[in-house]
């Protein structure tokens, strides 16, 4: 099994940035991709990007584009997300998970950090 840690939440004001980090341990060698989903207060929970262990492709939703970049230090197993001109609607609680195995749904995850753009 995989175990998921989160960390670098806290409150950004708006415009600002923050770098989210996941650490990796147990079975990584099982992990096939990463990702990060956000829960907004109120609303289901959203994916808003993933990362292949192996190749590094990345894919994110249309409302992150050009504003978050997920990227992976494999030797570390670290995965990161760093958000960059962060607006109030990302406020939520950011949580990664990982697919192993090849399975096709995510299958580990963490307990998640608590993000909030607010001035």
């Amino acid at each position: 099994q995989v175990q998921l840690v989160e960390s670098g939440g806290g409150l950004v004001q708006p415009g600002g940035s923050l770098r989210l980090s996941c650490a990796a341990s147990g079975s990584t060698s099982s992990v096939t991709t990463m990702g990060w989903f956000r829960r907004a207060p109120g609303k289901d929970r959203e994916f808003v990007g993933s990362i292949t262990w192996n190749s590094g492709y990345t894919y994110y939703v249309d409302s992150v584009k050009g504003r978050f970049t997920i990227s992976k230090d494999s030797a570390k197993n670290m995965v990161y997300l760093q958000m960059n001109s962060l607006k109030a609607e990302d406020t939520a609680i950011y949580y990664c998970a990982a697919k192993t195995n090849y399975g096709a749904k995510y299958d580990a995850w963490g307990q998640g950090t608590q993000v909030t753009v607010s001035s």
